[in-house]
């Protein structure tokens, strides 16, 4: 079960690594598709490929975590670091979804998916430190704060492409 455990958590971290590039090429693909008004074929093309990439790291990322969550509830209880992970995932999720549906507007979706990301990407390593000592309202401050962040330097980004044009 072990060799089995390692395994699944280094595709997390591959998964993982995978979603911040490609959330990030998504978003710096998004800025220069509308950074003259409008998306061309070429650019749409592009950005279908990032997506694709960007589903396939959805996908691997839930799989590993459902796996390592369920290892990890079957040892022990869950911790405030499962719980950290959980909550960002289920942002994800649920703005993947709401966003493929068209009912989450552009103001806020991509920079929510790319603060998401980033913050499995970050907690990766702050478990590899040991640095989990966390509080869930210690951790829902700083999402939040970093979600507010990406909000804002997402869309001021886009108030500058858009006043250059």
């Amino acid at each position: 079960m072990t060799f089995f455990i390692v395994l699944v958590t280094i595709l997390q971290s591959f998964s993982t690594s995978l979603g911040v590039g490609s959330s990030t090429l998504a978003i710096i693909n998004f800025f220069v598709a509308i950074s003259d008004g409008k998306i061309d074929e070429t650019e749409r093309k592009m950005m279908g490929v990032t997506y694709v990439i960007l589903r396939v790291a959805m996908l691997l990322i839930l799989v590993t975590s459902v796996v390592l969550l369920a290892y990890q509830f079957a040892e022990s209880s869950f911790s405030t670091f499962a719980w950290a992970q959980l909550i960002a995932l289920l942002v994800l999720f649920i703005n993947a979804m709401l966003m493929s549906a068209r009912l989450m507007p552009s103001t806020f979706g991509p920079a929510l998916q790319a603060g998401s990301w980033y913050t499995l990407g970050t907690l990766a390593p702050l478990q590899l430190l040991g640095l989990t000592d966390f509080t869930l309202a210690q951790f829902l401050m700083a999402y939040v704060t970093w979600l507010i962040l990406a909000v804002g330097i997402v869309n001021g980004v886009m108030a500058i492409l858009k006043s250059k044009k």
